[in-house]
């Protein structure tokens, strides 16, 4: 489902959330779908939103087996344009409001619309977005700007991209999505 209209989305009730993007998960067997683009069309979105002064919060997943706390695998990409304003929640659960301060955060500088890009598209990407639709949030997922490492992920975005639309979220790619 591909929503060619822009959404504008006002900076003072929008956040991006950014989910595990992490060096774990870029080195799996089966290699993240598109990796670099990825890469890229987050990093669009995170210069729009700080450029709007709009916040953007890193989720970082930890877990006993690969991503452990601390471990070169549970480190964010290099590649991701962090810097000192955004806001970095570790989590535990698929879902990021789950056991963190997420909502917390959020609901203090009065956020109304997430926008939500990031990794594994049927994990955690799925389970954050269902999450914050129940919460009240208005839900934004980057059409293009999610993805997996599994065999057949292009196929997986695309029905999970359906699926979710369908209840959940606002379905837009990375260039409908504008801040003013």
């Amino acid at each position: 489902m591909d929503n060619q209209n822009s959404v504008i989305l006002r900076p003072s009730e929008s956040a991006l959330i950014v989910i595990d993007v992490q060096r774990g998960l870029f080195s799996k067997p089966n290699p993240v779908f598109n990796a670099d683009l990825l890469l890229s069309k987050i990093n669009t979105l995170k210069e729009r939103f700080t450029t709007s002064g709009a916040p953007v919060f890193f989720i970082q997943h930890s877990n006993k087996k690969m991503l452990v706390e601390g471990s070169e695998n549970w480190q964010l990409h290099p590649e991701l344009d962090i810097s000192e304003n955004d806001i970095i929640i570790q989590k535990t659960h698929g879902n990021a409001f789950e056991g963190t301060n997420l909502k917390v955060e959020l609901d203090a500088i009065g956020i109304r619309n997430i926008v939500i890009t990031g990794l594994v598209t049927n994990g955690c990407v799925k389970a954050t977005s269902i999450g914050g639709k129940e919460l009240g949030y208005r839900v934004i997922l980057v059409e293009d700007g999610h993805s997996s490492y599994i065999k057949g992920a292009a196929k997986l975005i695309r029905d999970w991209n359906r699926k979710l639309s369908k209840e959940f979220v606002d379905l837009y790619p990375t260039s409908a999505i504008l801040l003013g």
